[in-house]
């Protein structure tokens, strides 16, 4: 059984950027003071909210010097070492044993064609190199590849993975999976949507990873608790605010893509909260124009967030 006691509320932490691009360190001790306020269970740096696919090693071990520094042991950490390669993924896997996280988050390989097998094979090479608890982060749409249920449960059986960050968006695939590990409690399932955690919950999810999470912790730890006690009306009216408040990742389309719309719609949030000093992403995506601003600030208003 691993180590790595991961439920409840994990956020994909926000990388605060100066203007020159560096990480924005007193920027991102506010944000995670503002997380572990909030009452998560626990973080996860350097995923696709995080922008870390174009971060540097450095920036990487800025963002976890600081999370680590920060996080002082309350919480679990969790990392990714997102790369589309497996000798640089391991590359990054080592460093993060050297900041001092508690597991790893990684992904298929990608930009190259790969199998489920050579997936596995890709993991493997990863624990064997690296002995921390490993997350499988399921996201096809970034990495071209859907980890299939069987590629799950071998991972498992060969005591590779931990649990699951399933961003997959197959609701339905999820949850078979968690009927298929429903007698494995050493093996945690966690949704990566913002929008079905009251479902997920129900279905036997033991939580959630939300980027959302970063504007409202306390929000998504009130539906995680009213789910846990079976407060399925009061999980319901805190999902619902918070489908109102998610409303801030459109705001940037046609202007940005998609992705750049939603992390830019985080950032200007967190911006207008006084949280970050800066709401921009990294090269090429766009900063949201001003009108996407003014309709976030009244989201946040009317979510009661400012």
């Amino acid at each position: 059984m691993s180590t790595l006691n991961l439920h409840g509320i994990v956020p994909p932490v926000v990388t605060p950027l100066t203007h020159d691009y560096k990480v924005d360190k007193p920027s991102l001790r506010r944000v995670i003071k503002h997380l572990l306020d909030g009452g998560v269970h626990g973080l996860f740096l350097l995923g696709s909210t995080s922008e870390v696919v174009f971060l540097n090693a450095q920036q990487r071990a800025d963002v976890m010097e600081v999370a680590v520094q920060e996080a002082g042991g309350r919480v679990p950490l969790v990392a990714g070492v997102i790369d589309p390669t497996t000798d640089r993924t391991i590359a990054y896997a080592r460093q993060a044993k050297e900041m001092g996280v508690d597991g790893l988050v990684v992904t298929s390989q990608f930009y190259t064609r790969t199998s489920q097998a050579e997936t596995i094979d890709h993991f493997s090479y990863i624990k064997d190199a690296v002995d921390l608890p490993i997350v499988a982060y399921d996201i096809p749409v970034c990495v071209q590849l859907k980890l299939a249920r069987e590629t799950v449960r071998e991972l498992y059986d060969r005591k590779i993975i931990c649990a699951l960050k399933d961003s997959s968006g197959d609701e339905g695939n999820m949850r078979m999976l968690m009927r298929d590990f429903a007698a494995h409690p050493d093996f945690a399932i966690l949704t990566g949507s913002e929008t079905l955690v009251d479902y997920a919950m129900l279905g036997g999810a033991h939580g959630n990873v939300p980027g959302l999470g970063n504007v409202d912790p306390a929000g998504y730890v009130r539906l995680y608790n009213a789910a846990k006690a079976g407060d399925w009306n009061a999980a319901r009216a805190e999902q619902l605010r918070l489908i109102e408040l998610f409303e801030i990742v459109f705001q940037g389309v046609p202007h940005t893509s998609p992705n750049a719309s939603g992390v830019g719609g985080f950032k200007t949030a967190m911006y207008l909260m006084g949280l970050i000093e800066n709401r921009h992403m990294s090269r090429p995506n766009k900063v949201l124009p001003d009108a996407a601003v003014e309709k976030i600030r009244s989201i946040l208003t009317s979510t009661g967030l400012l």
